[in-house]
């Protein structure tokens, strides 16, 4: 069935149908494929879009990018152009190559404040000269399960209070960059074992334990003056025992809004993940979430076109119209999403000529270009033993591979492999999982000295196996851990870098070959 068709009035509109389809398209934040912007999607900005979502697919080099924003802004200038830009292992900016900047668990590992509001000033700075002004980050979430198989590195740590500093000062950093913060996920994907890409999760905890734990991180944010904040697809039954935080007034209004005193916009994850398509649909899901008071409705990690934009307009104006969507609640979603444009665009100094600092807030290392780098060295953990001599001969790198989860993605690139080949010309490296890992890997080294690379070894079983082969066989195997460092180290050189982004990689590799 084709969509309906609904007309459009002026901008701002909010009589009849022509505001409510307008308003219907202000709250959307849809993707597209292709690394210039489609014209339907132009059009779209026209009639009222006001949000645009971009991934690893729609950038190709920072030049490009530029130039795509600037599309954009010549169809509407105040337009919300978001990215899913953590840094360390999810980026987009750098999909092909791995990011410049470590991300949270490295920073958090740091423990320097200053630190992390530099590096999120540094990565704000380089996605506004892109034309981007509002990052789905940072993670907010407390790590408490180690297990979890979708935050992980991404967070700060399982403290709650330096996850709290560490996203204040995130937060701080971005956007005294100019780049709107949407801290995220509300209120909490730390403690759970499940993805919400591919299921519900649910956490267990009780009221108090979310209060000092979960939400103390969203807390800071606020005071910090996060313009965003993102909704979690998870089932908190504290919270509510019926919905998941997407589609909960409790916890959207009752709870942010109202016990957090929170004002700014409220963002859903992704409504294609099946935490919501499978149990609600994206229409219906969309609906709901503007129902219990989200702002703007995300879609587009998997859902790309058109026909979804459309759809999503006519679900939520027909859910006006029968009543199941106060007419008031969508015009007020969309004046949020418009107050947020405006700041986005007096920060970049387009309103005035003003705008806010340009200056890297913590000093020379803050301006430096490779603050990155810097973050990443200082991350390290290293465990030597004392037989431990750097090597002078080429090195087999053997990457034992996990399925990456899909807010990562597995077109990244990851390892140490490519900078110690650098160093160390003649350096190979394959990838290895499952049972056989360890076998094989021993069989293509030959009498190579192996430089094991694992992510979450205490995740899967067969990576630690892998190694305990590895180790008993060879016991001047170097082990690299580019996930949570859960498991002990060993080997004849242990590195924890806390996150698989290039700089971590590389600095790993000065540390093999001997140069630091």
């Amino acid at each position: 069935m084709s969509p309906t068709t609904f007309a459009t009035g002026s901008p701002g509109s909010h009589s009849g149908q022509d505001g409510l389809a307008r308003d219907a398209l202000t709250v959307l934040q849809p993707g597209f494929t292709g690394t210039t912007a489609p014209d339907w999607l132009l059009r779209r900005l026209g009639e009222g879009l006001a949000s645009v979502g971009l991934f690893g697919r729609n950038i190709a080099s920072p030049g490009q990018l530029a130039a795509l924003t600037a599309q954009l802004r010549a169809e509407r200038a105040d337009v919300l152009v978001a990215i899913d830009e953590e840094g360390g292992d999810v980026t987009r900016l750098e999909v092909r190559t791995g990011s410049s900047f470590p991300g949270n668990h490295a920073l958090g590992a740091v423990d320097d404040v200053a630190l992390t509001r530099d590096v999120a000033f540094a990565l704000g700075r380089r996605l506004a000269e892109c034309g981007v002004n509002l990052n789905w980050a940072p993670s907010a979430d407390v790590n408490a399960n180690p297990s979890n198989p979708v935050i992980g590195v991404r967070s700060f740590g399982a403290d709650p209070d330096l996850v709290a500093r560490h996203t204040a000062a995130y937060v701080t950093g971005l956007q005294d960059a100019g780049v709107a913060a949407c801290t995220k996920h509300f209120p909490g994907h730390g403690d759970t074992a499940v993805d919400s890409h591919h299921f519900l999760p649910r956490i267990d905890a009780d009221r108090a334990l979310l209060d000092s734990r979960d939400l103390a991180p969203f807390r800071a944010a606020i005071v910090a003056g996060s313009r965003a904040v993102m909704s979690a697809h998870i089932l908190v039954p504290a919270l509510d025992p019926d919905l998941p935080a997407t589609l909960s007034r409790g916890i959207l209004t009752d709870l942010l809004r109202g016990d957090l005193g929170y004002d700014g916009l409220i963002v859903t994850d992704g409504m294609e993940m099946r935490a919501i398509a499978a149990t609600h649909g994206i229409e219906r899901g969309s609906v709901l979430a503007l129902a219990a008071g989200a702002d703007a409705i995300c879609v587009g990690g998997g859902l790309a076109d058109e026909e979804t934009v459309l759809r999503l307009r006519d679900a939520l104006v027909t859910a006006v119209r029968d009543g199941d969507l106060a007419e008031d609640r969508l015009a007020d979603a969309a004046r949020r999403v418009r107050a947020l444009a405006t700041w986005t665009r007096s920060a970049a100094g387009g309103a005035d000529g003003g705008g806010i600092q340009r200056e890297a807030p913590g000093g020379t290392e803050g301006a430096d270009a490779g603050i990155g780098l810097v973050a990443a060295r200082r991350a390290l953990t290293i465990t030597r033993a004392q037989s431990y001599e750097p090597p002078t001969q080429p090195l087999y790198v053997a990457a034992f591979a996990p399925v990456a989860n899909i807010a990562v993605g597995d077109e990244t690139p990851w390892g140490v492999g490519a900078e110690l080949a650098r160093l160390l010309p003649g350096t190979e490296t394959g990838t290895f999982a499952g049972d056989s890992a360890g076998a094989s890997a021993l069989s293509v080294a030959g009498t190579r000295r192996v430089v094991a690379v694992v992510r979450d070894e205490h995740r899967h079983p067969w990576m630690t196996a892998a190694l305990d082969l590895l180790l008993g066989t060879r016991p001047d195997t170097i082990v690299v851990e580019m996930g949570i460092p859960q498991a002990p180290p060993r080997g004849a050189l242990h590195i924890a870098t806390h996150g698989a982004a290039r700089v971590c990689g590389r600095a790993a590799a000065e540390v093999i070959a001997g140069v630091r």
